[in-house]
């Protein structure tokens, strides 16, 4: 395995990591003021669109895609240390148009979409002139299993009617969020990893209602998360991605690269509680001395320097597996990583919580935020158990082969 960085890696990490200081930290507090102007948690602040031209002017613009023809065509292990820089702000991600469910979407479009598709919806995700959703997740069945949904998908001569239910569909609830790729199923009675199918669904389609926002801790997020309902949607059959029954191998494909994204913000933002952490550590003092020389706080600050290296390494290693192997032989790592960066970077904000006392769960530093953000990232593309299972399986299945092998001699 080689970890090393290209040059062009190297560079890129230089300039935005300079951008980060430069432009966007300075941003977060306009951005937080415009919103509360705007009476709307979520409007699209005007120095949102500063900062994306000028990410735009300097060439730091789709650094996710993989595809030199939309971005620089970086290797996911070339990517994953600018996820990172860009994840220690809740703005980074989208001043550089590489946040998510855009970039998963704009992934799927650009392997799976017709030219038509990509014409009329990639092209403008691409240009950071609209957002998108991913509908997938639905509150009536356990989604974790995506052979639950239960959304129909059904053929009515040139089209495709919808009805149904989602919930959790991130960023729909911005005006600018145009499109939605919903999965649903087409054929029931087909085998269970067939009967799914993935469509393209406009904001505007008659039919389709945006019932409410779902608040994450009490935090109604900028790109919200949104609860859908699908009453008989009509949508040309041009629309459907790839073919019927095709929706469970899109997923896969969709979410195994857009697990190294995730967990890379994670640990940027991990890296930056852990900055304010020994901040305050070495400015506060309590009982004659300063908070860094307790015993238990130099326990959590050697801790966590620990565990983020051990937990980078590993999704280093997933990134360089993806880039050489394919998503298909990652599947244990890409599995881990998912259960492990959310984990780790929790432990480490909530100990800087900890280290802040009373404002640390206050809105007077980024802590809190990060934590409920953090913390809704154990379920996002699925919950910690379901990629323990699958790991779990792997691990036992040559000795379950054994046991059935020596059964049956």
């Amino acid at each position: 395995m080689d970890f090393e960085q290209s040059d062009r890696s190297r560079d890129f990490q230089e300039r935005l990591q300079a951008f980060m200081d430069e432009r966007v930290h300075p941003a977060e507090a306009t951005f937080e003021q415009q919103l509360r102007d705007a009476g709307d948690p979520h409007a699209h602040p005007p120095v949102l669109e500063e900062l994306k031209t000028e990410a735009r002017r300097r060439g730091l613009w789709n650094l996710f895609h993989p595809d030199p023809r939309f971005g620089p065509g970086l290797t996911y292990l070339e990517y994953a240390p600018l996820a990172e820089i860009s994840g220690r702000s809740l703005l980074g991600p989208e001043s550089i148009n590489c946040s998510a469910p855009d970039t998963g979407n704009m992934e799927v479009l650009t392997e799976f979409g017709t030219a038509e598709q990509q014409e009329r919806w990639l092209r403008p995700l691409l240009d950071g002139e609209i957002r998108s959703a991913f509908a997938m997740t639905e509150p009536d069945v356990a989604s974790s299993d995506a052979t639950n949904i239960a959304l129909r998908i059904e053929r009515d001569g040139d089209d495709y009617v919808l009805n149904g239910r989602k919930w959790w569909a991130s960023g729909a609830m911005r005006d600018r969020c145009r499109i939605f790729i919903v999965m649903g199923k087409t054929d029931p009675t087909a085998s269970a990893h067939r009967q799914q199918s993935m469509i393209l669904v406009p904001r505007d389609t008659l039919g389709l209602t945006i019932v409410r926002n779902l608040s994450v801790f009490g935090y109604a997020d900028n790109e919200g998360h949104a609860e859908l309902r699908f009453e008989d949607v009509r949508v040309p059959a041009a629309n459907l991605i790839a073919g019927e029954g095709d929706g469970f191998m899109i997923a896969q494909a969709r979410l195994g690269p857009g697990r190294i994204h995730h967990c890379m913000r994670a640990i940027g933002a991990a890296e930056r509680a852990l900055e304010l952490l020994c901040e305050r550590a070495v400015r506060r003092v309590t009982f004659g001395a300063p908070v860094a020389t307790r015993s238990n706080v130099i326990d959590w600050i050697a801790e966590a320097r620990i565990e983020l290296e051990m937990v980078r390494l590993l999704t280093l290693k997933t990134a360089w597996l993806i880039d050489t192997v394919g998503n298909k032989h990652a599947r244990t790592e890409i599995a881990a990583i998912k259960v492990a960066a959310p984990h780790v970077a929790l432990k480490v904000v909530d100990r800087a919580i900890q280290v802040h006392g009373g404002g640390g769960v206050s809105d007077d530093f980024p802590l809190a935020r990060l934590y409920a953000h953090l913390r809704t990232l154990r379920l996002v593309d699925g919950p910690d158990e379901v990629h323990k299972l699958s790991i779990a399986r792997r691990e036992l299945r040559p000795y379950a082969e054994a046991a059935a092998s020596d059964s049956s001699a």
